[in-house]
C-alpha cells in the first residue's frame, strides 16, 4: 500500500493503534489475575475497561472518516504482550510479581503515549479537529494511567518487592 498524504498515515498509524488496543483487551484481565496486590489489581481491571472505550473511541473515529479499523496488526503491541506472557510465567514472589507486572504495564502505556501524541499532532495538523480531540482524550487517560501505576510502584509495590 503507498502512503502519499499525512492523512492515509494517520489512519494506517490509527489502525495499528485499533489492533493495539483490541490486543491489550485480551492481556489485562490476565494481568489482573497475576496482580497479588488488591490497588494493582483494580488498576488493570479499571484500565481495561478505559482499553475498551479507546478502541470505542478510535471506531467512532473511523466511522467519521468512512474507514475501517481493520487490517493492520500491531507488532509492537504483540511483542510488548509476549514479553508480558514471558514475565508472568516466571517464578517469582507475588511482590516482585507485581513489580514486574507494572514494568511490563508501563511498557505498554510508554508506547500508548508515544502513538497517541503523535497521531493526535497529526490530526492537528491536518486539522481535523474532533479527531484531534478525541484523540487527545484517550491520550489523556493513557497518561493518568501511567501515572497511577508510577504512584503504585514508588509508594508501595517496589519497596515491598525489595524487602521480600
Amino acid at each position: 500500500m503507498e502512503i502519499d498524504s499525512l492523512q492515509e498515515l494517520l489512519v494506517e498509524e490509527m489502525r495499528d493503534l485499533y489492533s493495539a488496543e483490541n490486543q491489550l483487551t485480551k492481556a489485562l484481565p490476565k494481568m489482573a489475575k497475576k496482580a497479588s496486590n488488591p490497588q494493582l489489581k483494580k488498576a488493570f481491571e479499571t484500565h481495561l475497561k478505559e482499553t475498551e472505550n479507546h478502541a470505542k473511541r478510535l471506531q467512532q473515529i473511523f466511522d467519521k472518516l468512512g474507514k475501517k479499523p481493520t487490517g493492520k496488526k500491531c507488532a509492537a503491541m504483540e511483542g510488548l504482550i509476549e514479553e508480558g506472557k514471558e514475565m508472568m510465567g516466571e517464578d517469582m514472589e507475588e511482590d516482585t510479581m507485581d513489580a514486574a507486572l507494572i514494568s511490563v504495564a508501563q511498557k505498554v502505556e510508554h508506547y500508548e503515549i508515544a502513538s497517541y501524541g503523535t497521531v493526535r499532532t497529526w490530526a492537528q495538523l491536518i486539522g481535523d479537529d474532533q479527531t484531534a480531540k478525541l484523540l487527545q482524550q484517550t491520550l489523556d487517560e493513557e497518561g493518568k494511567t501511567d501515572k497511577l501505576l508510577t504512584e503504585l510502584a514508588e509508594s508501595s509495590i517496589n519497596v515491598e518487592a525489595a524487602q521480600a
